[in-house]
């Protein structure tokens, strides 16, 4: 029986809601997979685990919490409305808590495989439960502390105190079966209905006595007695009417809690599916944080958020964006530096990111005595008196710290929020290692680009920087016609490398003062063609794909007599058009071998000449716009 299912997820269900609440610092997926189970098996109400696996899930929960009564305080929280709201309203469905201990038999099969559950109504307010396992079952200790804290909670949902539990067999002190004797104390009505039924035989007892030995008062006594006994039923019909009245109330308050529950689950759904689209839409940092903070102050009722980073060296936390404060407390968070390299360094960040748990504080002067005196004086200039602190982490390594405190509102925080904000850091801590990753590629993308178009150039002084200068007016060029962020990137890439079939062009030719001979010539027009068919074999991708054929056609001409191809006006790619303008017009301001710089008016004046013949009327106008504006 040991790898049978025999245990309804519902139970790890319950446990789950209970670490979220109340031991949020617990990594539960790491739990989860010290016990074999998965996620998604915990959702599924329909999945049962084994007997293994439950008590691997206990004993590293136990471990974790330091908790050796967890399983009784999981039992009492079942019935809570977060853990299991439906079985709350259906226990109080029975008004009292005898009906409910009865049908545990009936309804426990819901839940466990295990064991037989048998139930029988002793008195009014007592009852008789049995466990019996089943044959080849082993269960543990912490099951049957388990169910003690079921029992418990059933009579606590009635608002009754905690009930009397009798466990007068064991089966882990050698009995054939667990025996619950449960009882507690009767309703006010019940009671009431005892004295009234006691009343009815001592008062009938008096009224036959006075009959015989004073018939003239019979009347008179059988009338007091009746009213009395009235008197009784009506105080006790109103006691049971209270007692209704609250169990409906309850019933009422449940739904509305489960109902409220649910809103609060689907908006923080919707905030998460807002925060997953702008994470999976973005790979700037900067993007993401902006965004993930606009969707925290819209969504969160908090006056105030804020996210720190670590350096690279993890020596320090520095602001990196927030929303609700005023503008002198966005400059000291600006301008302060938290040590987290400093052993002798205090306070909440700090803590919370050394430690990779949360923390949650309702009242600053609680904690006092606990920070250094910087950290004491930080906090009264930002007003602080209850906030909440989260680390941010990837793979268990700190990132930063996400917080959010109130300032105006006065709501006290909960654990629910805590548990809102753990939700959403580990998304944080994915994307920002995801764009650091990003960030660094780029990085190493754009040295390799750099030093790839430096190489070319290096080959002749004259010519150092001609590549990055020709990249810079291309993109001064998009910048004045309007294209896209994401094309401008890739004619940058294709400018910077537009030249680049040079390596194969000899020095001879590529160095040579005075003009060259028509071999030489033809040689030196071999570059474009080469550009091409040397980029083609980067393994180039999405819009980058045509970078090898826009910096192989740069030297087309809208009539036809550029080259490689000879192409004409809207044969030539849009991106080529561009880098040619830039080209010729750095080449004419450039000193070279064969000649001096050229004055920028005698540049302008060959550029507009060649306007709407060879090149594109319209990208000469913007390359000399844009030089006006940036260049003089």
């Amino acid at each position: 029986m040991k790898d049978k299912a025999l245990y309804s997820s519902r139970i790890i269900n319950t446990y789950i809601n209970l670490i979220k609440r109340n031991y949020s610092y617990i990594n539960i997926k790491e739990l989860l997979r010290y016990a074999e189970m998965e996620p998604y098996q915990i959702t599924d109400e329909g999945h049962w685990f084994t007997q293994k696996q439950i008590n691997l899930f206990y004993e590293r929960l136990e471990k974790l919490t330091g908790n050796k009564n967890i399983a009784r305080e999981a039992g009492r929280y079942a019935t809570s409305p977060d853990a299991i709201g439906v079985m709350r309203q259906y226990v109080l469905g029975f008004v009292g808590p005898a009906k409910a201990y009865e049908i545990v038999g009936k309804y426990a099969r819901n839940f466990t495989r295990s064991s037989v559950y048998k139930s029988k109504r002793i008195a009014s307010n007592k009852v008789e439960i049995t466990v019996t396992p089943k044959e080849g079952v082993q269960e543990k200790p912490y099951q049957c502390e388990n169910r003690l804290g079921f029992w418990d909670a059933i009579s606590l949902l009635f608002n009754y105190r905690l009930p009397k539990i009798e466990h007068t067999e064991c089966i882990f002190r050698g009995d054939s079966c667990c025996r619950y004797i449960i009882s507690w104390r009767e309703s006010h009505s019940v009671l009431w209905k005892t004295i009234r039924n006691y009343a009815v035989l001592v008062l009938s007892a008096i009224s036959a006595g006075t009959y015989f030995i004073y018939p003239d008062i019979a009347g008179y006594t059988l009338f007091a007695s009746i009213f009395i006994v009235l008197g009784i039923t009506l105080h006790r019909e109103i006691l049971k009417n209270k007692e209704l009245n609250n169990a409906i109330i309850s019933i009422k308050d449940s739904s509305k809690e489960l109902v409220d529950r649910i809103d609060l689950n689907y908006s923080n759904a919707l905030m998460l599916n807002e925060i997953g689209q702008t994470l999976n839409g973005h790979i700037s940092m900067d993007k993401i944080l902006s965004e993930v903070i606009k969707i925290l102050e819209r969504r969160l009722g908090y006056d105030r958020g804020i996210i720190l980073l670590s350096n690279n060296n993890k020596t320090l936390l520095n602001f990196y964006i927030g929303f609700g404060y005023t503008d002198e407390q966005f400059s000291l968070l600006k301008n302060t530096d938290f040590h987290i390299d400093r052993p002798e360094s205090k306070g909440v960040f700090v803590d919370s990111f050394r430690e990779k748990k949360p923390i949650l504080i309702n009242d600053v002067n609680e904690i006092e005595t606990t920070l250094s005196p910087r950290s004491l004086a930080f906090m009264k200039k930002m007003v602080t008196r209850s906030f909440i602190c989260c680390p941010i982490t990837y793979e268990n390594r700190p990132l930063g710290i996400l917080a959010a405190d109130n300032v105006k509102t006065k709501r006290p925080l909960r654990q629910s929020d805590v548990n809102l904000l753990m939700s959403i850091a580990p998304h944080i801590g994915i994307s920002i290692n995801n764009a650091r990753i990003s960030e660094a590629k780029d990085r190493q993308f754009q040295s390799i680009l750099k030093t790839l178009a430096a190489s070319i150039d290096a080959r002749d002084f004259l010519t150092a920087g001609h590549s990055e200068r020709v990249a810079e007016y291309s993109v001064g060029i998009c910048s004045e016609i309007g294209m896209s962020k994401e094309y401008t990137e890739m004619i940058r890439v294709a400018s910077l490398l537009h030249d680049y079939g040079k390596i194969g062009v000899s020095d001879n030719v590529l160095k040579k003062n005075g003009p060259l001979t028509k071999e030489e010539y033809e040689e030196i027009k071999t570059h474009a063609e080469k550009t091409r068919n040397i980029l083609e074999q980067f393994n180039f991708e999405g819009i980058y794909k045509e970078v090898s054929i826009v910096a192989g056609s740069h030297h087309e001409k809208l009539d036809g007599s550029g080259y490689p191809k000879g192409l004409r006006d809207s044969e030539i790619p849009l991106g080529a058009k561009i880098i040619g303008v830039a080209d010729f017009f750095e080449a004419l301001t450039s000193k070279r071998h064969y000649r001096a710089a050229m004055p920028l008016s005698k540049a302008f004046d060959l550029l507009n000449k060649a306007s709407g013949k060879q090149f594109d009327g319209n990208i000469v106008k913007a390359l000399i716009s844009y030089y006006d504006k940036n260049c003089f």
